[in-house]
């Protein structure tokens, strides 16, 4: 036996018992106006929230408020006439100079204002990080109260990639100057359908 096969062996059986888990229920939270409460809280980290209500609303916003001669990218085929479809097969390099990137989030988050989005409705992994400005489509009856009510969402379900964007890419850790597009997104917008 190798000695990795003996660490490995060691560490299998020496594994502590399983312990069920604790009891959560305590934290659940339910709120009055869960959409205005996400509002509220998205608006406060930075983030800009439109309540567009409709696909056709929100392509009137993205002409009016982004620049068309840019490049815009979405993984929505119904906003195809406002933005090029992301080719999940194309070289991720190639997407270096998105102005904006339009994705669908799988569900939001009231108490913090996050997205949850999955590679699947990102094309491409890098595609919402890598954009200068990132837009995401949230759908009301979507939005839950806290990150325990997401993760009980989320847990079961089949997925490679994930993650959660809180508004706007931004740091404070050098000499508590705030600096925006730090390492993401330079602005999040969150476009509400009912």
């Amino acid at each position: 036996m190798s000695s990795r096969e003996n660490i490995l062996a060691a560490v299998k059986k020496n594994q502590p018992p399983l312990t069920i888990l604790p009891d959560i229920s305590i934290f659940q939270v339910h709120e009055v106006d869960i959409v205005k409460k996400y509002s509220d809280v998205f608006t406060g980290i930075g983030g800009l929230l439109v309540s567009a209500g409709s696909l056709a609303n929100v392509k009137d916003q993205i002409r009016l408020n982004f620049d068309q001669n840019k490049r815009i990218f979405t993984t929505i085929p119904s906003l195809s006439d406002v933005a090029e479809l992301c080719d999940p097969q194309a070289d991720p390099h190639s997407l270096f100079d998105v102005e904006l990137a339009i994705v669908e989030a799988r569900l939001a988050v009231a108490e913090n204002g996050a997205v949850w989005v999955t590679e699947d409705v990102m094309g491409h992994r890098i595609l919402p990080y890598i954009a200068q400005h990132l837009a995401v489509l949230v759908y009301e009856d979507r939005i839950v109260s806290t990150m325990h009510d997401a993760y009980s969402k989320i847990g079961s379900e089949d997925y490679g990639f994930g993650g959660f964007i809180g508004g706007p890419s931004k740091t404070a850790d050098i000499e508590q100057a705030l600096v925006l597009g730090a390492h993401g997104p330079l602005s999040m917008t969150v476009y509400l359908i009912n």
